[in-house]
C-alpha cells in the first residue's frame, strides 16, 4: 500500500515518460480528470493521478488502493497501492487482455495467454528492454506473470462494496472490469448467524441468553436456523421465538412460529397463541395459527403451508430486501448500497422485471418503492431519489402520482435540489386540479392534504435557503401562495394542523424580503 514508486516517477520525467509508453500510465492525464463526473459510491475520496491514450484513468482510494475507469463504464481495483499497481502494469503489459484470467486457470494456461498478448505488443514496439529499465530504476521486484495475474486478480475482488465507482450525474454503477466469481450476498450476511446456530446447538446457556437478548444476532439465528434445519433445533427455538416477541410483529417472528409449528407438537401451540397475543400487530400477523385444541397434524400443515409460501429453505430464494436488511443491521452497509443500487439499475435498464406475473402487459412499480425506502433506511437519499423518480413516474392512479411525487419532492428538497422540489410540486398541483379518476375525492379530508400543504412550506423555506436572488425570492412566494391555497382547502382539522407552519414559512419569507 505504498506510492514510492509514484513519487519517484513524479520526480524524474525520463521515467514517467516510460511508464506513459509503453505501460499506459501517463501522469499527465491526471489533470484532463476521467471523461465525466465520477464518484464513489461509499463517497470515499477519489484523486486522480494517472491515464491513458483509451480514455482510462487511474484513482489513488483512501486506503491507498488504485481504481482503473475506463472510457466506456467499467472500472475495478488493480492493486492495493500504487506500487502494487505499477508491478502489475509494467509486468503485465497487456494486463487488460488478461482480466479473464485467475489463479484457478493454472500456470500452464496464464504463461500461455501472458505469451500471446505480449507477443502481439510487441510487433508494434519493445517492452522488454523498458520492463527491465523502469522496474530497477523503481526498486519493484520482477515477478511471474503468474503471480501477478494472482495479485490483479485479488484486487479486482476487493472492488466491491467499497469501492463501486458511480457515473456523478446518473449515479449508474459502472461495470466491473472483469466478470468474477462472487459469493451471493447471502452468505456474509448470514456468516454472524451460521456462527451463533452452531453456538446455540452447543448448548452453552450463556450463549443461548447472549444471542437471544440481542436483536440482530436474533434475527440471524433464525435465518440460520431457517436454511439449516435440525430434529434437535426445537427448544432453541422455543427461546429464540419468546424473545422475538420483544420487536412485535417481524418476519422473524413468524418464521420462529412456522420453524417451531413445523415440529407438530402440540404442547407448543400455548407458546404460539402467546406470540400472537403479543400486541395488536402480532395478534393481526399471525393469524390462522391453529386453535388450541387442534392436534398435531394440522399445526403441521399450518406451518408447512406458511413455510411453501414465504420462507423455504434455499437462501437464494429470499427477496433481497431481506440480505439488505439483515445486512445494515449488522453495519454492513456498504454490502448493502451496492447489492441496491445493482438491482435499481437492472430495474432502470430493464423496466419488464417489473411486470405483474398476473398481468404481463402491465408493470407493479412497487419494487422501486420498496428501493427507495431500503436507500432512505441506509441514509443514502440520492439514491433514494432515484429510485423515487422512477416510483413516480409509473403511478397509474391519481392518488399514486400525488402521493409518489410528493415524496419524491421531499427527497429533492432533502438532497439540496429545491428547483426540482419545485417543478414536482407544480406537477402535484397539476394532478389535484385534474385527476382523471375519483381516487382523489376525498384527499382535502385525509393527511395526504396535510402533507402536500407542508411540503409546499418547506419547499418555499428551503427556496429562501438557496444563494438569494429577486427570481428565487419571488418563486418561494409563490410556493407558499400555493402552499396556503392548499390548505384552505383542507378540512378545519388539516388546516388548523398546518398553519403553524405556514406561519413560520411566512414571516421568514417576509424577513427575507
Amino acid at each position: 500500500m505504498t506510492d514510492h514508486a509514484l513519487q519517484l516517477l513524479r520526480r524524474h520525467p525520463h521515467l514517467a515518460g516510460l511508464a506513459a509508453f509503453p505501460f499506459g500510465f501517463d501522469l499527465a492525464r491526471a489533470a484532463h480528470g476521467h471523461v465525466e463526473d465520477v464518484r464513489l459510491a461509499s463517497g470515499g475520496p477519489l484523486q486522480p493521478v494517472a491515464g491513458d491514450d483509451t480514455g482510462g484513468t487511474y484513482f489513488v482510494c483512501a486506503d491507498g488502493s488504485v481504481l482503473y475507469a475506463d472510457s466506456e463504464g467499467a472500472a475495478g481495483i488493480i492493486g492495493s497501492g500504487a506500487d502494487e499497481a505499477l508491478e502489475v502494469l509494467i509486468g503485465l503489459p497487456g494486463w487488460r487482455a488478461c482480466l479473464r484470467l485467475s489463479p484457478d486457470d493454472g500456470e500452464e494456461r496464464i504463461l500461455a495467454r501472458v505469451r500471446e498478448v505480449e507477443d502481439e505488443i510487441r510487433e508494434d514496439y519493445g517492452i522488454d528492454e523498458e520492463r527491465a529499465e523502469l522496474r530497477a530504476a523503481l526498486g519493484l521486484p520482477e515477478r511471474s506473470p503468474v503471480e501477478l495475474v494472482g495479485t490483479l486478480h485479488a484486487a479486482l475482488l476487493r472492488t466491491e462494496p467499497d469501492f463501486v465507482l458511480l457515473n456523478g450525474a446518473e449515479h449508474h454503477a459502472y461495470r466491473p472490469l472483469a466478470e468474477l466469481v462472487r459469493p451471493p450476498l447471502w452468505e456474509p450476511v448470514l456468516a454472524r448467524g451460521r456462527a451463533d446456530l452452531a453456538l446455540l446447538r452447543a448448548g452453552d446457556r450463556e450463549a443461548w441468553d447472549a444471542v437471544a437478548d440481542d436483536r440482530v444476532r436474533r434475527r440471524l439465528a433464525l435465518r440460520a436456523a431457517q436454511f439449516d434445519r435440525a430434529d434437535g433445533d426445537l427448544e432453541l427455538l422455543r427461546h429464540l421465538l419468546r424473545h422475538e416477541t420483544r420487536s412485535s410483529m417481524t418476519d422473524e417472528l413468524r418464521l420462529a412460529t412456522v420453524l417451531v409449528g413445523l415440529h407438530g407438537l402440540t404442547e407448543d401451540l400455548p407458546l404460539l397463541h402467546e406470540a400472537r397475543d403479543t400486541d395488536f400487530d402480532t395478534w393481526c400477523g399471525l393469524g390462522g395459527i391453529p386453535e388450541p385444541a387442534a392436534d398435531g397434524t394440522a399445526l403441521r400443515a399450518w406451518a408447512r403451508d406458511l413455510d411453501e409460501s414465504l420462507f423455504g429453505t434455499d437462501p437464494a430464494d429470499e427477496p433481497l430486501l431481506t440480505w439488505t436488511d439483515l445486512a445494515a443491521d449488522q453495519g454492513l452497509t456498504e454490502l448493502a448500497r451496492v447489492a441496491l443500487i445493482h438491482r435499481l439499475d437492472e430495474m432502470e435498464m430493464d423496466q419488464s422485471l417489473l411486470r405483474r406475473p398476473d398481468a404481463p402487459d402491465r408493470l407493479n412499480p412497487s419494487p422501486l418503492g420498496a428501493l427507495a425506502h431500503a436507500f432512505e433506511r441506509l441514509g443514502d437519499l440520492v439514491q433514494a431519489l432515484r429510485a423515487q423518480r422512477l416510483f413516480a413516474a409509473l403511478q397509474e392512479t391519481a392518488w399514486g402520482r400525488v402521493s409518489a411525487r410528493l415524496a419524491q419532492a421531499r427527497l429533492e428538497r432533502e438532497t439540496g435540489r429545491p428547483d426540482h422540489a419545485e417543478r414536482t410540486l407544480a406537477a402535484v398541483r397539476s394532478v389535484l386540479a385534474a385527476p382523471g379518476d375519483d381516487s382523489l375525492r376525498h384527499w382535502q379530508r385525509v393527511n395526504l392534504g396535510r402533507f402536500i400543504a407542508a411540503e409546499h412550506y418547506a419547499v418555499a423555506d428551503a427556496l429562501a435557503d438557496a444563494p438569494a436572488d429577486a427570481d428565487r425570492r419571488a418563486r418561494a412566494q409563490a410556493v407558499l401562495a400555493a402552499g396556503d391555497a392548499i390548505r384552505g382547502e383542507l378540512s378545519e382539522a388539516g388546516a388548523k394542523a398546518a398553519e403553524e407552519l405556514a406561519e413560520e414559512t411566512a414571516r421568514r419569507l417576509r424577513g427575507l424580503s
